[in-house]
């Protein structure tokens, strides 16, 4: 019997794997007049084959897509968390997280969540599937280890502390026990393992799941302070390489497009804000009003309000349009990794070495051919080297899931403060910047019997 709280409906991570234990459920009726086959219930031997272990496999990658740039995903809800947007949008559930205000029942929130869990859970039954009906599809193995690692670091880089990661295709389901950010890392960094000695082979496939997992496994090893594994990682990884999300208009649209450009329901950040720009935030990167080539932006100052809220003045970004792919894991965060590993070690020559290797032949960002632009000079100190270090990456990784995490390192591993990080100051919409640093585990959870809300909301 599934174990059920005050509301009586299922934990999340047990809502994540109840489709298909439901789609499982076979009709045992004898009757022949009832006895034709239905094309809608998928039976446990319809997935014992090998054509159905990569139809599951593409399902998962379906579902992994809506934590990128394939939903309202905590890529754009930790932005605006961060600094990278700014609210323009109807929805009380936007405007209270650009606020650093976030209830505990936000609904996109619990949304969000719900689909990192269906992508640890989907890819996990993917792993299944293919490793009895199709073993020698390692590159596809590899990457459902890759989806399953990348869910568990974005949990760990958005959420609270005291996360619930249960077995969503255990019999029954079995509910998760809350779990600090370092161990959600840890089995991030045990599931990218696995990703990388799956991709072993010289195909191109293989080669691509072997760099994604690589740098993404980086990634994880610098939230954990790990420099050492976080430089081997990389090594030899090309600038050129990039692991990406693709739409079409028969599946989903890039969301990041959808949300700002088209619907502009998010507003490209700044250090001001408000319609006549007189509204200053502290700590907040000025994405907008830089003018960088990385991230062009249009800003409105006059004529009709074009915000989806209908009060607002909006600030918009061609980097995406509906259809344009987006980088999962690419090659430039393969070189911010190995820049910061040369800035912890003191190596300051490299360390800007590589920042003005990419400053002088930009890489494509989305839509965007960047121009060639000034290299940077030594700022002379190491505060003002760290703060110019995550400037950089900002620009360079915009809206890709890595800014909040980076805020919250900016406090845990650079000796910061919230109060020196995070967005504060008077906001546009009324009362001021809250204190979070993170996003909730959200109220459906509470149905856990195990899970009594987040341990703390420490950085």
């Amino acid at each position: 019997m599934t174990k059920t709280g005050n509301t009586g409906r299922p934990s999340l991570l047990r809502h994540a794997g109840a489709a298909l234990v439901l789609a499982f459920a076979a009709v045992g009726c004898k009757d022949k007049l009832l006895g034709v086959t239905d094309p809608d219930i998928i039976n446990p031997g319809d997935l014992l084959s090998a054509e159905a272990s990569v139809a599951v496999a593409n399902g998962a990658i379906a579902t992994f897509r809506s934590i990128t740039g394939g939903g309202e995903s905590t890529w754009m809800f930790g932005g605006l968390l961060a600094d990278e947007w700014s609210t323009s949008s109807t929805f009380i559930q936007n405007d209270e997280t650009d606020q650093r205000q976030t209830q505990e029942f936000n609904s996109t929130v619990t949304a969000e969540l719900r689909n990192l869990y269906r992508t640890r859970t989907r890819a996990e039954e993917a792993i299944v599937a293919l490793k009895a009906k199709n073993p020698n599809l390692r590159a596809l193995i590899a990457e459902m280890y890759l989806a399953r690692g990348f869910a568990e670091m974005q949990l760990a880089l958005d959420f609270c502390n005291g996360i619930p990661m249960g077995d969503g295709n255990a019999t029954p389901p079995e509910d998760g026990v809350p779990m600090s950010n370092v161990e959600v890392f840890k089995l991030a960094a045990a599931s990218l393992d696995t990703a990388i000695t799956y991709a072993n082979g010289t195909d191109a496939q293989s080669v691509l799941m072997n760099r994604s997992a690589k740098v993404v496994r980086a990634r994880v090893a610098l939230a954990l302070n790990d420099m050492t594994t976080a430089g081997a990682m990389v090594t030899g990884v090309p600038t050129a390489f990039a692991y990406q999300h693709t739409f079409s208009l028969s599946t989903s649209s890039n969301t990041l497009w959808g949300q700002g450009l088209s619907a502009r329901r998010y507003s490209v950040g700044d250090s001001v804000e408000g319609n006549r720009r007189d509204i200053p935030v502290a700590n907040a990167i000025p994405f907008s009003s830089a003018q960088d080539p990385r991230l062009p932006v249009t800003i409105r100052t006059s004529g009709a309000i074009n915000g989806q809220d209908g009060q607002t003045y909006t600030r918009t970004t061609g980097m995406w349009q509906q259809l344009t792919p987006v980088d999962v894991v690419n090659g430039l965060d393969a070189r911010m990794v190995e820049a910061e590993v040369a800035l912890r070690a003191g190596n300051v020559t490299q360390w800007l070495a590589i920042h003005n290797a990419l400053r002088a032949a930009p890489p494509k960002l989305g839509e965007i051919q960047p121009a060639a632009m000034a290299p940077l000079t030594d700022p002379g100190t190491e505060p003002a080297r760290v703060s110019l270090h995550f400037r950089e990456k900002a620009f360079w990784t915009f809206s890709r899931g890595q800014r909040l995490g980076d805020l919250r390192r900016l406090i845990r591993q650079y000796g910061r403060t919230e109060a020196n990080t995070f967005p504060q100051g008077v906001h546009y919409k009324g009362g001021s910047y809250g204190k979070d640093v993170n996003l909730p585990i959200v109220t459906a959870e509470r149905n856990n019997p195990n899970f009594q809300g987040c341990t703390d909301r420490n950085p």
